[in-house]
């Protein structure tokens, strides 16, 4: 991820408040505001690319324990069959590597998780275009590619093809999460 692919935005899906009232007393001072940083990963069919990232993704926040400081998603752009689970194999390479998808079901992108998500990110340059298109007025400079390059789509590849795509896409999660580390949005 150099030059063009992903950049911080500074935005964030909706904030709660923290502690909730029913925590029990607590000292007065200062509301705070957890805001959760929203990341949203776009492909095609929401069977292969997005939701291995998704998942790749979430294993890293879980294991820095920071699940909760972060929304994480996937949609897709041309989806067959909403409902339609991840692919055989997207589960079996996302499975070898720690990575649990088996609970996705492809949906497709709308206009509204682009107006949610900090970070909406393509996984290929017609995906962004795409992203683009759909984007609220004044937020279609938000999305970004995953990567400074496509993430080929392994549907209908080989094993080989799925692990190569989440070799890629786990190098792409953790330069991401290192960067939203270092700039807190």
């Amino acid at each position: 991820m150099t030059g063009s692919a992903f950049q911080p935005n500074r935005s964030s899906s909706p904030a709660r408040i923290a502690p909730p009232e029913a925590a029990g007393p607590r000292e007065a001072g200062p509301t705070v505001i957890v805001m959760k940083i929203g990341i949203l990963f776009v492909c095609s069919g929401n069977t292969c690319r997005s939701p291995m990232a998704a998942g790749a993704m979430r294993s890293l926040v879980r294991s820095a324990g920071l699940e909760q400081a972060f929304a994480i998603d996937s949609a897709g752009i041309a989806v067959r069959q909403a409902g339609e689970p991840p692919s055989p194999l997207a589960l079996e390479a996302a499975a070898r590597r720690g990575h649990d998808i088996a609970a996705h079901r492809a949906r497709i992108l709308v206009a509204d998780d682009l107006a949610r998500a900090a970070h909406p990110l393509a996984m290929a340059g017609t995906h962004l275009a795409a992203m683009r298109a759909l984007a609220p007025p004044g937020a279609d400079d938000r999305p970004r590619l995953f990567l400074d390059r496509d993430v080929a789509d392994p549907w209908g590849g080989t094993a080989r093809d799925y692990d190569h795509a989440l070799d890629l896409i786990e190098a792409g999660c953790a330069q991401l999460f290192d960067a939203l580390r270092q700039t807190g949005s």
